[in-house]
Formats: C-alpha cells, structure tokens, sequence
C-alpha cells in the first residue's frame, strides 16, 4: 500500500512539473516570436551581441534535457507498473458496483466451494416465490440498507356484501374499497458483526394481525397494542462461523406455509390456507446456522404459534430447515411442537409440518416465455391432550388434525415483465383451530363467536383456485390483477347480508345479537387489483 502511494506521488510531482515546463517553453516561445520583428530590426540597425543569442541557447536547450529526462522516468515508471498486480482496481470495483455485480467483480465470494462464501449466493434466486425479486437496492450503504414497501389494493367481491367485509382471509379484508394493507418502513442495520432488523406494520395489517392472536387476552399490558405497528424488529450478531452463523432475538417472520408475508415477494395476492392460515410471524429466538452455502439450520426458542405473548404455561419449540443444491431447486421443512396454543388449555398440544418444494424447470431469457417454475407444499398437524386426539375419535376425545396442500405454476413472459400464475389448494381441519375466525359482531381470536364454533370435532373442509397476472415495469413495482375462487363445506364466506348487525357492532364482541344473524356463504369470488412496490 505505501509502494503504491510513493508511485502515485511520483507520478503527481512528475506530471506537474512536465506540465509546467510546458507552460515556461510555451511562455518561451511566444515572447521569441512576439519579439521576432524587433530582432530582425536589431539586426539590420544595431548588431546583437553574440554573448546574449548564447546565453539564450544554453536555457533552450537546459529545458529540452529536462524534458527528455522526465519522459524517461515517465515510460521507466509505466512499465513497472504494468507489471504489478493491480489490486487497488478490485477495491475500487467492489465499492461502486452494485450488490447484485458483486458475484461477477468476485467470483470467490459466491463460490459455494469457497470456505467462507456467502450462503445461497450461488445463483439467482430472485425466482422464488417468498422471495423478492428485487437485484439491488438504492441508497444501501456499508451500515444500513433501506426497506420500503407499499401494498395497496381494490377488491370486488361478487356477493357484494353490505358492510364491505371479506371474511376467511389473512391479506384480504374489505370490499369495493382502496385499501392500505401494509406500508412498511424500516431495514436493516450491520456493523462490526451486530445486525438489526426492523419495518413498520401501517394498514390494514395492523388490525388484522393482532386480531388473529388470541395470546395477549392472558395477561396484562396489552401486547396486541404493544406491537401493533411492529411487522418485523429484532437484533443479534453474526459469527464468522462456516458460512455464517446468525443469533437473533425480537419479532421476525415466519415462512411456514411457502409464501412471504409481503404480496411484492409472492407469485400470488392471495394464498391457499395451508399459507394463509399458518404462523406469519414469531416472537421469540432464532439461530440461523449456515454449513454450507447450500443449507441452512434455523431453530426458533418462540412464545407460541404466531402469538405476541404465551396462550399457556409452555414456550413453543420449532425449526427450519432450507437446503438449495441449486438455482433450480429450493427445498424447506419447518416443524413445530411442544406449545400449547390453545387459549385456558394448558394441557393440548399443538404439532406441525410445512414442507415445500420449488422447482424452476424452464428458462430461456432471450425467449418470449422466459422462465417457468412450479410449487408444491404439504403440510399436516394435530393437536393433543385437552379432550381431544391426533389419532381419531376415542376416549381421549374427537379428532383434532390439520392436513392440506397448494400447488402454483408461474409463467415468465418478455424478460420478467409479465407474469402469470395458477395455483390452488385444499384443506381439511377437524376442531377448526387453524380456521380464521369470521369478524362476526366484530369477533376476534380470543372471544370466539356462537355464529361459527371451533369447538372439537366441529368440521371444516375448504379448497380454492386463483389466476394471477402481473405486469411488472420495473424490479421495485407491480401491478397485480388476480381472480379468486374460495369454497368451504359449511357456511363461512360473508353473502350480501354480511357479517356486521345493523347499527354495528352490539353487546361484547363476538356475542349474539336478538333477532339477527350473519350471512354466511359457502363459497365466494373475488377480483383484486394491488399495487405493489418495493425499494
């Protein structure tokens, strides 16, 4: 480093002195030739006297040697240079290119055979649905790299309920109207090995979301207030371990069921159930292991199953498991156990397993159709003790299981600008306790409803079919259109009566209201335009 210093200052002092002898013949010259006449005049009026054409002559010729021994030195330090190795050039590339050059300017960072590289850096994953596509970021620094995300929708429900109210789903909420469904601001941190995360929840997630957790009813300091607007905020460190070794602790999201909590990073608007009625997020403690840069370990230490706080005496216990042996393929298992979930149930246990696969089995950039990949995920659970069984109806009490799956196909069009996804999916959930919870007379998770009962025993079967067009003009925006097709084997979808008493909400939340009742439909369709963006 200070050879290469040295050599710049030598080639700086040279320059500026070429550049100002220059300047002194230049000067020289121009006085010799304004004075040129009067030389002539000299001449031919008054000899010049032989000693001063001398003296001029010898400063001449003093400047020409000068320059000829600065080019010298110039062309000596030129080809010792082009014979050193350049590496200042790397340092330079690595700080002006962008995240996703890296691997081109480095090749050795994104080697999976390197003992150090960055996992899953191998290939572009940027397919993936729960992925976002996005290739770079603006203003990323060295410390922080932004996250700004917009999720704005119009939904038309063909039932056209009265009080505008969609029921049964974890993205959707309300008819005929624009709606904010999340705006999220915030990122992530890195210095020196520590790490934070953190993005606000501003919308209609902010309601939802807590609706849906049924823990902070237990307790004081009402977490669902708490934590309302949090969508992700956690901190740890990363250990120079492998290929990384990451220990977290905070509210961070949940990939069980495939799909992203943010619709910018999903093929769809709206997932099938075994997505939208599994854990969006956890709070709680996450290791992050990487082996290889192949495969990630990550257990979670977690208060319980997608909750602020614990339904019971026991802490939920789980994991995930990512293998990608390829940029083709991306393998996931998540597994769940030990908590206990039901809200005043101490002794019911709740299991779970999420297992996806993606597959992207066509590409051909230059083509019209660019790229095509398909998904599949299953996922079966059960819960036990409490009266209930995993096994079957019998003495310990009625069945009480979850088994599901989804399948999507995505299409790829005109380099990455359009897009086109099918997809569906089916479940069947005894006991109703992964069933979202109609808002009927404002119900939530922890008040339950006499209109629809999750008590055990109770069936529910669903399945549904969706179509989604996207036409995406740059990386960071989408326009979404999707159609959607929901039905159930009981009534649960809101019909044109909706779910709402007249006047509005009545009594306690969730209670019955004399002489009313919702109107609650077997199935539903359902258009969506969002608008979806992502810095």
């Amino acid at each position: 480093m200070k050879n290469r210093i040295t050599t710049c200052g030598q080639r700086f002092g040279l320059a500026a002195f070429t550049f100002a002898a220059g300047m002194a013949l230049c000067t020289s010259d121009l006085r010799a030739q304004a004075t040129e006449p009067n030389l002539q005049t000299a001449v031919e009026n008054t000899q010049a006297t032989p000693e001063h054409q001398t003296a001029q002559d010898q400063k001449i010729q003093q400047l020409q040697d000068q320059l000829e021994q600065i080019q010298k030195q110039l062309m000596e330090l030129k080809q010792a240079s082009s014979s050193a190795p350049e590496t200042h050039h790397t340092t330079t590339a690595k700080a002006s290119v962008a995240a996703a050059d890296l691997s081109e300017t480095e090749p050795e960072v994104t080697d999976p055979a390197s003992p150090h590289s960055e996992p899953f850096a191998f290939a572009d994953f940027t397919w993936l649905t729960g992925n976002p596509r996005t290739k770079d970021t603006p203003y990323a620094t060295k410390f922080f790299t932004p996250d700004i995300r917009s999720d704005v929708s119009y939904t038309y429900d063909f039932r056209h309920p009265q009080d505008d109210t969609i029921v049964g789903s974890s993205e959707v909420f309300r008819s005929s109207e624009v709606a904010l469904t999340d705006l999220g601001i915030g990122g992530d941190f890195h210095y020196n090995n520590v790490r934070a995360r953190v993005l606000s929840q501003i919308g209609l997630y902010a309601t939802a979301t807590p609706r849906n957790d049924a823990s902070p009813s237990r307790g004081q300091w009402d977490l669902a207030d708490a934590y309302r607007y949090v969508g992700e905020a956690n901190a740890g460190y990363h250990f120079n371990v492998q290929h990384g070794l990451n220990v977290d602790a905070g509210i961070f999201l949940s990939y069980i069921g495939l799909f992203s909590f943010y619709q910018f990073d999903n093929w769809a608007y709206q997932p099938s159930y075994v997505s939208s009625n599994t854990p969006w997020f956890f709070n709680g403690v996450r290791v992050q292991w990487f082996p290889t840069a192949k495969l990630k370990i990550e257990p979670w230490f977690i208060n319980g199953w997608q909750s602020y706080g614990r339904f019971n005496n026991r802490p939920g216990l789980g994991g995930s498991i990512l293998y990608r042996p390829n940029g083709n393929w991306s393998i996931v298992g998540n597994q769940y156990g030990f908590g206990e979930d039901a809200l005043g149930i101490g002794s019911r246990t709740r299991y779970h397993t999420d297992d996806s696969v993606q597959y992207k089995y066509y590409e051909r950039p230059d083509s019209f159709l660019g790229k095509a990949a398909a998904t599949l995920t299953g996922d079966a659970g059960c819960e036990s003790g409490g009266g209930v069984s995993c096994f079957g109806n019998g003495k310990t009490g009625p069945k009480q299981s979850f088994l599901g799956f989804m399948a999507y196909n995505r299409f790829w069009f005109d380099r990455d600008r359009f897009g086109l996804t099918l997809g569906g999916g089916r479940i069947n959930n005894p006991g109703r306790y992964l069933v979202l919870l109609p808002p009927i007379n404002g119900a939530t998770a922890a008040s339950g409803t006499p209109y629809f009962t999750e008590n055990p025993g109770d069936p529910f079967k669903a399945w549904d079919a969706s179509v989604t067009a996207d036409y995406m003009p740059s990386q960071y925006f989408t326009y979404r259109l999707e159609y959607n097709h929901r039905a159930a084997n009981v009534p649960y979808f809101a019909g044109p009566g909706g779910v709402t008493p007249p006047g509005g909400n009545t009594g306690a939340l969730g209670s019955l209201v004399p002489g009313w009742s919702p109107d609650l439909r077997n199935s539903e369709n359902r258009l969506t335009l969002a608008f979806l963006m992502k810095f």
